[in-house]
């Protein structure tokens, strides 16, 4: 067993290799090999000392030193178009986890949705050595070239066409989205209309195309498009315009969660229902689809599976191997924004207490 030096609180000086050593009476060269895992073996009953000295000591390796010394900065670097979209937030979650199981720390980026913020965030990735960078981008075809001048494997995250020469993990987003619009039409709406969130390139999204398809399954003209952007205000702006119509449709498509929690904002200052007077179906699956008013019916993205496929097909890549554009299908959960639940109805403030309970806080 050993035992530590008694050093004043105040005092706080940073433990090197020399003191793990010193106190675990080996050489800093054997320490560097238990926190390292070689290049040398060490016996058990030394390894054992030395972890001992580590935990009794707090000492912390100095990263960029593990990095120089494994060829590797353990850190995987993401850059996403917005760190508060629910759906992004649950994806670098997933990603994060799936990370970590595999001994590594992962570093985000936001780029705001902008392609030149994109740019500057992988160049600061690659300036700081990552190991490899996760992209969910606002292009359908993104500049890459600053990953492959620092070589600098890189996979393109809720993508779902394929980039020569980089993995990539998407969903089926023209098939998810036809079954959505045929469901809508299954409930009987002859006018559809279609709420497209704009990307920095102006490329047709393959919802949109799904929309298309859908509607021309069911022998349906297409809807109004309203376009706007990938966030909540850009859905409540997008509804305002939408309900203001003097041909309003009956139903609409929404390209995402977040957007459609912004129209059903629009829907409820008109003294409009939702789905009496517009029924909404949406696109992602995230936390707050379940958690809106009524609950909105999306179209589910796997985002767990889509997780450990990008962290697989980042970390295991060599060079060599053909890449990869793996697509997930999709679920559709059906909510009362549609029609097919009714959603239950509000509790009374008065009676959300139960009788001789305090209602809540302070209370």
């Amino acid at each position: 067993m050993v035992t530590v030096p008694h050093s004043p609180a105040s005092a706080r000086p940073t433990i090197t290799r020399k003191d793990v050593a010193r106190l675990a009476g080996v050489s800093t060269a054997v320490v560097s090999y238990v926190v390292n895992g070689g290049p040398k073996r060490v016996s058990p009953v030394t390894a054992a000392k030395v972890r001992e000295a580590i935990s009794a000591l707090g000492y912390r390796p100095n990263a960029a030193a593990r990095a120089l010394k494994l060829g590797s900065s353990e850190m995987l670097g993401m850059v996403v178009p917005d760190t508060t979209n629910p759906f992004f937030a649950t994806l670098a979650r997933a990603v994060e986890e799936a990370a970590a199981a595999r001994g590594y720390a992962l570093l985000l980026a936001n780029s705001g949705g902008s392609a030149a913020n994109e740019r500057r965030q992988i160049r600061n990735l690659a300036s700081r050595r990552v190991d490899g960078v996760f992209l969910s981008s606002v292009l359908f075809e993104p500049d890459l070239t600053e990953l492959e001048h620092s070589e600098i494997p890189a996979v393109l995250l809720n993508h779902s066409s394929e980039v020569p020469g980089f993995n990539s993990v998407g969903v089926e987003l023209l098939e998810g989205s036809r079954r959505a619009v045929q469901h809508l039409a299954g409930h009987g709406h002859r006018k559809i209309a279609l709420v497209m969130g704009m990307n920095s390139g102006n490329d047709l999204d393959a919802r949109e195309v799904g929309w298309q398809q859908g509607l021309a399954e069911a022998g349906l003209p297409e809807g109004p498009i309203l376009r706007c952007d990938f966030d909540r205000q850009g859905g409540y702006r997008a509804g305002q315009r939408l309900l203001a119509s003097a041909d309003r449709p009956t139903a609409v498509f929404v390209s995402s969660d977040l957007q459609a929690v912004g129209l059903l904002r629009a829907v409820s200052e008109a003294g409009l229902r939702v789905p009496e007077d517009l029924a909404v179906f949406s696109f992602d699956g995230s936390a707050e689809a379940e958690y809106s008013w009524p609950p909105l019916s999306t179209v589910v993205q796997p985002v767990q599976a889509m997780a450990e496929a990008a962290v697989e097909a980042l970390i295991d890549f060599d060079g060599v191997s053909p890449t990869r554009n793996r697509i997930f299908p999709v679920d559709l959960v059906l909510r009362a924004s549609c029609g097919c639940v009714p959603a239950p109805a509000p509790v009374p403030a008065a009676a959300a207490a139960a009788p001789g309970l305090p209602s809540g806080p302070g209370s």
